[in-house]
């Protein structure tokens, strides 16, 4: 795409330069919650359960990143789920529980929220919203928190091409939020040996064609907790600004992705080899 969009529409003439593209910004986005800093020279490791299932839960997984010095804490509280009879969240009350926790350890906040009205209430409580992959073609969500001014985490649709994933973040930078962030989180093939297929290719390729921060959520895009490690360190090694990781205490009890969760001891491990392999810094 190169930065440039030719528009169809004969009531607009020529090409529009894109409000994501390096063309209209060379220089890396840099969004800064708290002390937290995403984008630019530092990498960042967001990590936490899928859901968020009770305030014991979180203060578990809470401390262990604290005690890595980890700043950035994920769950869970609306969960758009494949089947109607599996696990919704805990909604408002999960929120609650994460932004006790969260200032209690002096972490940010992530979480996933999956329409305008949940806007309001989910701003109260947490500091990051997550579109999931789900939603990032609800072009009036996106919309939405365009209009507010908190960052946004915006994951990578199940069959979106990269120009349809650049055009999604557009829509919430075209309507005033530029605290925008990338997440490649596997998209879907023929190939059934992972939960997704993980796009390597496409961390380079946005890097080069948007400056905004751009991430990989290893956990969704493989499914598997035994290839998290390899796949993170690659994401990493092809310019990724960050990784997201799903943790859990209990990860065979879990109310949702049990199979793709670290248990604590898993997760230290993972850190371990992250931090040590000299690409994370």
């Amino acid at each position: 795409m190169k930065g440039w969009l030719t528009l169809s529409d004969k009531s607009q003439q020529g090409k529009l330069r894109l409000l994501v593209s390096r063309e209209h910004k060379s220089e890396d986005t840099i969004i800064k919650v708290k002390k937290t800093v995403i984008g630019g020279s530092s990498h960042t490791l967001i990590a936490g359960p899928c859901s968020v299932e009770s305030k014991e839960q979180l203060e578990t997984v809470g401390t262990a990143l604290k005690n890595k010095g980890l700043r950035v804490l994920r769950g869970g509280a609306f969960k758009p789920r494949t089947s109607p009879y599996s696990f919704q969240g805990l909604g408002e009350e999960g929120l609650k529980m994460m932004k006790g926790v969260a200032d209690d350890l002096g972490l940010v906040t992530i979480s996933e929220i999956m329409s305008a009205d949940q806007i309001d209430t989910a701003a109260k409580y947490i500091d990051i919203f997550q579109i999931g992959a789900r939603n990032m073609h609800n072009f009036d969500l996106l919309k939405a928190v365009g209009q507010t001014n908190k960052p946004v985490l915006l994951k990578r649709g199940l069959s979106a091409t990269l120009e349809e994933f650049m055009l999604a973040a557009e829509y919430i930078l075209h309507h005033g939020n530029d605290q925008v962030m990338l997440i490649e989180r596997g998209i879907r093939t023929f190939e059934t040996a992972t939960r997704n297929t993980l796009d390597i290719s496409a961390v380079p390729i946005l890097k080069q064609e948007t400056h905004l921060p751009v991430l990989v959520d290893v956990s969704h895009s493989t499914g598997r907790k035994d290839i998290l490690l390899p796949c993170a360190k690659a994401a990493l090694a092809a310019g990724a600004d960050g990784v997201m990781v799903e943790i859990h205490p209990d990860p065979q009890h879990a109310l949702s992705d049990g199979k793709q969760q670290l248990n604590m001891a898993e997760f230290q491990a993972f850190w371990d080899e992250i931090y040590d392999s000299g690409l994370y810094h």
